[in-house]
């Protein structure tokens, strides 16, 4: 069995994450993830709705510092209840 790839710090890291389209998902999450990463610039989020518009994904791209900030991160987001999926 081979090791996963070690991660280089830092480094552009893409974080989804994906809810109900009706849960205000952004205005509960980014607020999340800029306790973590710093704030945002609107270049750094990516929104798409699903295809019948239920659901919606979001795009976070952060400057990760380390593996425990990217835990940290996806700690808070998966307690989240409007957070169906944290990828």
């Amino acid at each position: 069995m081979s090791e996963p790839p070690v991660l280089q710090f830092p480094l552009e890291f893409p974080i989804k994450v994906m809810g109900r389209h009706d849960a205000d998902l952004r205005r509960i999450t980014q607020p999340i993830i800029e306790r973590h990463a710093g704030p945002l610039q609107e270049s750094s989020v990516r929104v798409r709705a699903s295809g019948d518009g239920n659901f919606l994904a979001l795009t976070y791209t952060v400057t990760a510092t380390s593996r425990e900030q990217l835990d940290a991160i996806y700690r808070e987001l998966t307690a989240c209840e409007a957070v169906l999926m944290a990828l």
